[in-house]
């Protein structure tokens, strides 16, 4: 036995929001903002009102809200819809996009204090010994925030610059990467 299905895409900006409103296709009604004419906020309030008709229906209204944001105003979506941010805090969208953010918050930060404190070395070593030889400039752009740490304190107390250098982590592979140990005898 072979099953056979048809089928045709349809783009969605090609449909009519004003024929999906009058023939009541009733799970187009969220992507009305994006249907061809869908754009306007008398076609969004008529689309509110027939996802609020609908009880089983009511949960699309966020949705819709989301589509309605890419086309129209955020003032006019408020108006017309109860989009508030407590709706849609509850969408798994919602959680992920958040992490998402804070993620790249937190990385963002972080290379940021990494930046920062590396020209911390750099304005206090220049201000103690002088121009830096560039591989003294080249080792600490390598550097991660941590050993960065270290070597501001190392930094400020170093007699010489030779003396800083000698607890630069040693550079390229298999570098252990702690600030002063020795090399390994690898």
């Amino acid at each position: 036995m072979v099953a056979r299905q048809d089928y045709r895409v349809v783009n969605l900006w090609e449909v009519e929001a004003e024929r999906v409103l009058e023939a009541e296709f009733l799970p187009l009604l969220p992507f009305v903002p994006v249907l061809r004419g869908g754009q306007n906020v008398p076609l969004l309030q008529r689309a509110v009102t027939r996802l609020r008709a609908e009880s089983a229906l009511s949960e699309l209204e966020p949705l819709l809200a989301f589509f309605a944001s890419f086309v129209l105003e955020t003032e006019f979506v408020q108006q017309v819809m109860r989009w508030d941010m407590a709706v849609l805090r509850e969408s798994p969208w919602y959680r992920e996009i958040l992490e998402e953010g804070l993620e790249q918050g937190l990385e963002q930060g972080l290379e940021q204090a990494r930046k920062a404190r590396r020209d911390d070395v750099r304005r206090v070593l220049t201000h103690r010994f002088g121009e830096l030889p560039a591989e003294v400039e080249e080792a600490l752009e390598g550097l991660d925030l941590d050993q960065l740490e270290q070597l501001f304190s190392v930094a400020l107390d170093a007699a010489t610059l030779d003396e800083f250098h000698t607890h630069l982590p040693p550079a390229g592979p298999g570098s252990n990467g702690d600030i002063g140990a020795p090399p390994s005898d690898a």
